[in-house]
């Protein structure tokens, strides 16, 4: 991989900076709720008008076709310029788009891609179960095959954002009788049909960010299965190299910022005796190993992206960099409660540490654990034997 840009990598990035600058909301992003969600839209749909919606995507499909390169320095400049996130179209624009793109029938590409990039549907992952989390293939939730439809009846738990969006990409066992990978259907499930019951869960920041889903008879369009009846474990592996590769770009861009706005806060900040933060206990030193473990993430960033460019379907080796990252955002949320001291009991203080600190414990458990995850790297890529 060639780390000096070209000229026009060079232009490109000087254009997202401009445009950023100029369009980014002025208001800042509400809690939760509606009012996050139609920010999100709005902001979604801003991005489709613009011509800057699915970055990652191909353009015969409707996005930018953005190489990958360009696609870093999308995420780079947006985090730098604190523009929103993806938020509540994560799932839809880096796990069903993706996989719907590599997989879906045309369509379903037809259907569902547009609505997506124009901020009109957001979407939530329907995977793990109460007794089938980092086990996925434990899953008990079924869909009888009953002419063109499929009656789904079981429950979701842990399904990001569900009480907000409108589809759901649901794993489900369609195969009576069916053990582990065998007998699975990934299926586009819609919210709103009769017989699903979502039941937020409030989480420690005192938000919703994930629900429980109950299925009662729910009857999905059998043309909603994706890569084929009883294929679902080898799709659904497909969206999660999606989720463990490029599709968590943002967020590791984002550890970069976060850590030097604590520089600035520890600078500003005093203690108990007057003293700047950044001069009290190991203040100092921990901001200077968070700077040095932000550019290693970075760096790891780059090698995911030149694997990227031989490869178009990310491969195990992304759980590395995603086992790193999750773990650091932990890590510097710590910091920053340190850094503020008492403050950081108000939940609202600044610029919501305390939330934000508690909002950082479920980033080694969402997407698989950090245990599990390293379960991958030791099997998949040292060829370790499977644990007991």
């Amino acid at each position: 991989m060639n780390l000096d840009y070209s000229q026009d990598e060079l232009l490109f990035r000087e254009e997202v900076r401009t445009w950023l600058h100029e369009h980014k909301p002025k208001e800042p992003l509400p809690a939760a709720g509606p009012e996050r969600l139609a920010y999100e839209k709005a902001w979604q749909g801003k991005l489709y008008e613009h011509g800057w919606a699915g970055i990652s995507w191909p353009k015969e499909y409707g996005g930018c076709g953005f190489s990958l390169i360009k696609q870093l320095i999308w995420f780079e400049e947006a985090a730098l310029a604190r523009a929103p996130a993806e938020g509540s179209f994560f799932v839809a624009l880096n796990h069903a788009g993706p996989t719907l793109i590599a997989l879906g029938a045309q369509a379903q590409k037809e259907t569902f891609l547009p609505l997506i990039l124009r901020g009109e549907t957001p979407w939530c992952q329907g995977f793990s179960e109460p007794n089938a989390g980092s086990d996925l293939a434990a899953l008990r939730t079924t869909g009888d095959v009953d002419g063109d439809s499929i009656v789904v009846n079981g429950t979701k738990i842990w399904s990001t954002g569900a009480h907000l969006s409108d589809y759901q990409e649901l794993l489900i066992r369609t195969e009576r009788g069916s053990q582990r990978h065998k007998g699975l259907s990934w299926v586009i499930g819609d919210m709103r049909l009769p017989g699903v019951d979502i039941r937020p869960i409030k989480a420690l920041d005192g938000e919703v960010h994930f629900c429980e889903v109950f299925y009662d008879n729910v009857r999905l369009p059998l043309e909603n299965v994706v890569g084929g009846l009883h294929n679902g474990w080898n799709v659904a592996m497909t969206t999660l190299s999606f989720e463990r590769g490029t599709a968590t770009l943002g967020e590791r861009m984002e550890v970069g910022r976060t850590v030097e706005q604590l520089i600035s806060l520890a600078r500003t900040t005093t203690d108990e005796t007057g003293r700047p933060a950044i001069e009290s206990g190991n203040i100092g030193e921990r901001l200077a190993t968070a700077r040095a473990e932000a550019a290693a993430l970075r760096a790891m960033t780059y090698m995911t992206i030149s694997r990227g460019m031989r490869d178009p379907v990310p491969g195990p080796e992304g759980v590395i960099a995603a086992i790193y990252a999750t773990e650091l955002v932990q890590r510097v949320h710590e910091l920053a409660i340190d850094i503020m001291g008492l403050r950081a009991i108000e939940m609202d203080a600044g610029d919501r540490w305390s939330r934000r600190y508690l909002a950082s414990r479920l980033r080694t458990l969402a997407g698989g654990t950090a245990q599990i995850r390293r379960n991958i790297v030791g099997e998949r890529l040292l060829g370790l034997p499977r644990g007991r």
